[in-house]
């Protein structure tokens, strides 16, 4: 059993470019991970996989029963009181597996965000279709829910489309993951990390190639040029002007050469050479490159003088009714600090109590879970009262973070993702010693978190990074702080 797509195009209606054009893929039984830019299509090609969305052009088939499983979890699945309803032995299975409580589908509104995911996915699996589509099952949900989804996902003996930016939930379930950029897509073998080496190396050899033909038009303008003034030359010399009507010799000789065709070569070679120059400008124009970024954006930061930049001693934060027990804890100038733990443990509460605990004249750049609109006014207003060379600089940033700083400027259209790579290139420009990001991967593509990755991990100063992101943390952070069971933990 296979699901097949044959040269899809979609255009949303308004749009002025389709934003899928002749899209051919094949879906095996397994999971299939579809990768790629916010924005890019990988939904809209879900959802023609699912006949949710008929295509302008092309086809689906064989015809499945197909589901999907939407990225909101706050509406209720349509199948929710049947499973609430059902004991068969998959339901049971599921509710083991999530982790979930038969009171839940009875109150689905007062859950967390995390159990009405649990839910969602359990309402799913338990339709057994022979496509399922997850649409971002694990986005803002903690380590334990995203570990109990894996496991139940796991398990699915279908056709499954994960479209995901969790790198180690597509590195543990797929087999193949389909790159969608620009209209178009590519499927590549393996999990994300081993298809993402493979798109690397493939990039590497599309900058090789490139190279070559740049090399190869330069020459071929440069004989085309040649040829092209050698002929106008001997266009020049067709004429019997300037020769003396005495000199019967040249004249005649000149005759003969116009006749015999031989003064033609060099014209006919330079339209040789203009060809030949045609093909390969449109080959230098076939061949797109990823745009990937090097620039150094810390070339002005330097480690604090300070050697230890925060100090905390032991402590119990309140946490509502609970309590946290907080051990001596200290940041040095130079530490990538993690802190994990589930969803409300008590993470923001720790940090926003640390970053009171700094000292005055440490300059410290915190970036939140979700930037109030005071916080996204007061972000955009700077980026327009910056000079040129300040506000091209911070822009320059957002492009190195894989965002188009254009949409910055346009004000009110900036999304979340969006607001808080302006944040942080924003807080760059004020040299800190301290950067503070709370869930710092939350709404961003697997681009922009690579390229957030790489931009924190040489950071010169102190790091504390809260997040589930467990790739991010090992490339960025030497140390791990981490909330279990109301006590915090240093490693």
């Amino acid at each position: 059993m296979q699901l097949n797509l044959s040269n899809i195009g979609y255009c949303y209606p308004q749009a002025e470019e389709p934003i899928l054009r002749g899209v051919t893929t094949t879906f095996p039984v397994g999971w299939t991970g579809v990768v790629g830019d916010n924005g890019c299509g990988k939904t809209t090609l879900a959802k023609i996989a699912c006949r949710l969305i008929m295509p302008d052009e092309g086809s689906v088939g064989p015809d499945l029963v197909s589901a999907y499983c939407a990225q909101d979890a706050t509406y209720a699945p349509t199948n929710l009181e049947d499973f609430a309803l059902a004991y068969d032995r998959l339901s049971t299975r599921l509710r083991q597996v999530l982790g979930l409580e038969d009171d839940w589908p009875w109150r689905y509104e007062t859950l967390s965000g995390g159990q009405q995911k649990r839910l969602q996915v359990a309402c799913a699996l338990w339709s057994e279709p022979d496509v399922l589509v997850m649409d971002e099952p694990t986005n803002h949900v903690d380590a334990n829910t995203r570990e109990q989804v894996f496991r139940a996902l796991r398990d699915f003996g279908g056709i499954g489309i994960l479209i995901s930016h969790d790198r180690t939930l597509l590195d543990g379930l797929c087999v193949q993951c389909l790159f969608v950029a620009n209209g178009g897509a590519l499927m590549r073998p393996g999990g994300y990390t081993q298809a993402a080496q493979q798109a690397a190396v493939e990039r590497e050899s599309s900058l090789r190639i490139r190279e070559d033909v740049r090399r190869e038009k330069r020459r071929i303008e440069h004989e085309a040029q040649r040829r092209r003034e050698t002929a106008s030359r001997k266009e020049g010399k067709k004429s019997l002007a300037g020769i003396d009507r005495r000199d019967s010799d040249a004249r005649r000789k000149k005759r003969v050469a116009i006749v015999s065709g031989t003064d033609g070569i060099a014209a006919r070679q330079a339209g040789v050479m203009e060809a030949r120059l045609a093909r390969v400008s449109e080959r230098l124009d076939s061949l797109h490159v990823e745009k990937r970024y090097g620039g150094d954006v810390w070339l002005d930061a330097t480690p604090s003088r300070r050697p230890v930049l925060a100090r905390l001693g032991a402590c119990s934060l309140a946490l509502g009714e609970n309590a946290l027990a907080v051990p001596p804890l200290h940041i040095g100038r130079s530490d990538h600090v993690g802190l994990v733990g589930d969803n409300g443990c008590g993470k923001t509460t720790l940090v926003k109590h640390i970053i009171e605990q700094v000292p005055d004249g440490v300059r410290v750049l915190y970036v939140p879970q979700e930037p109030s609109d005071a916080q996204q006014r007061e972000a955009a207003a700077r980026l327009r009262d910056l000079g040129s060379a300040e506000r091209g600089r911070v822009l320059s940033i957002v492009a190195q973070l894989n965002s188009e700083p254009k949409r910055l400027l346009e004000g009110d259209a900036t999304s979340p993702g969006e607001m808080r790579k302006l944040m942080l290139a924003l807080g760059i420009l004020d040299r800190p010693e301290l950067i503070v990001m709370d869930e710092p991967t939350n709404h961003l593509d697997l681009g922009s978190i690579e390229a957030l990755q790489r931009m924190l991990a040489e950071f010169p100063g102190a790091l504390l990074l809260v997040s589930h992101d467990e790739v991010l943390l090992r490339a960025i952070t030497q140390v791990t702080w981490r909330i279990e069971r109301g006590a915090l933990s240093v490693s």
